[in-house]
């Protein structure tokens, strides 16, 4: 049997292991140095323009930009339905309610005319997840959120290095959060890393991170403990020297795949959109699982369902919402391998699965 293709795999060298062991013999553990100089480092990395706060892991980073802005009980802030649950949950978190609009049949990002149709009186925000590493439609959410006197936020969690127009993804909305689970395309072993368009917003940041406080025992607001610590910094610190690598990588992964795929539908780019792939998800109109199952059991092949419960339709939420395209892609998607560890052999044997399992009717 050959080696199985795990749909995605974290990547630990020697060099982050040498990180963490400088920082536990400096002593200085918790939020410190490393971090500070992590922060600095990712915003000037991806171009952002803008300070970055780091934070104990993505959701507390979308928590607390919504807590940073002003979001609480009462407000409304309308996010896809199509993405992991942490979108909603931080949003509801604050104690204001996610209002889930439909996404885009092209690139799986908040559809601006569904966004539109779900504005209320109690709308405060729109936040858009660049979904799967490709940016959601920025313009037009923002021209959206200017009309109604509203904010927009980011939810980049899968989007380091992506950008549209020229701008990175992560310098558009008022915060933006970016992920660094071990699976993303970068990681600190568990982390989050937010951008703020001003001092202001930064400012809360670093209130809500670290128990209300900028200086101890001065507590200015009712705070929580989201620090990262300088261990998980320092990893992060050695993944941002390598992060472009493993970027080219990936798009060099992605362009051999749609270049050699038949029967099935790659994802698309949008014109004027840099997509990093933090995965590569094509649509399986008739019967995605069970070519999902027999690309584990023919050929080895790992493969991720993302999502195939909208959040809407999760216990916590139960919207009654139409969101057509969301059902859709909960049936159709199916994300193949594409992170940087695929070779090229490997990536020959997806092709060989998908093109013979499709054309089959598996």
């Amino acid at each position: 049997m050959t080696d199985f293709i795990p749909p995605a795999k974290p990547i630990i060298g020697d060099e982050e292991r040498e990180a963490v062991d400088r920082v536990m013999r400096s002593g200085m553990l918790a939020q410190g140095p490393e971090v500070k100089a992590f922060e600095e480092e990712f915003s000037a990395h991806f171009g952002l323009g803008r300070a970055c706060v780091a934070v104990n892991s993505g959701t507390s980073g979308l928590h607390l930009g919504l807590l940073a802005n002003g979001i609480g009980a009462g407000d409304e802030v309308i996010v896809p339905s199509f993405t992991f649950a942490a979108t909603a949950n931080s949003v509801a978190l604050t104690g204001a309610t996610p209002v889930f609009a439909d996404i885009a049949a092209d690139d799986f990002t908040l559809d601006p005319a569904s966004v539109e149709a779900s504005i209320t009186e109690r709308t405060k925000a729109i936040m858009p997840v660049h979904l799967y590493g490709h940016p959601a439609k920025m313009a037009q959410l923002r021209a959206i959120a200017d009309k109604h006197g509203l904010k927009l936020f980011e939810d980049a969690a899968q989007a380091h290095g992506a950008s549209l127009d020229g701008t990175p993804v992560g310098a558009f909305g008022e915060f933006a959060m970016f992920s660094l689970y071990p699976t993303k395309n970068m990681t600190s072993g568990e982390g989050g890393m937010v951008s703020a368009a001003d001092d202001v917003i930064e400012r809360n940041l670093r209130l809500y991170r670290n128990q209300g406080m900028l200086q101890q025992y001065h507590n200015e607001v009712v705070g929580l403990n989201n620090r990262m610590t300088d261990i998980h910094a320092a990893i992060g610190r050695v993944q941002l020297t390598k992060v472009d690598a493993w970027t080219k990588q990936r798009q060099d992964n992605a362009a051999f795949l749609s270049a050699n795929l038949v029967g099935v539908a790659s994802p698309p780019v949008a014109e004027g959109a840099v997509h990093v792939y933090h995965q590569y998800t094509v649509r399986v109109p008739e019967d995605r699982d069970g070519l999902a199952a027999a690309l584990k059991e023919q050929y080895n092949v790992g493969s991720g369902m993302f999502y195939p419960v909208p959040n809407h339709r999760l216990k916590p939420f139960q919207a009654e919402v139409d969101l057509p395209e969301t059902e859709r892609a909960a049936k159709e998607c199916l994300s193949l391998p594409v992170h940087p560890s695929v070779s090229r052999t490997d990536l020959e044997r997806i092709v060989e699965a998908v093109n013979t399992l499709a054309k089959a009717g598996a």
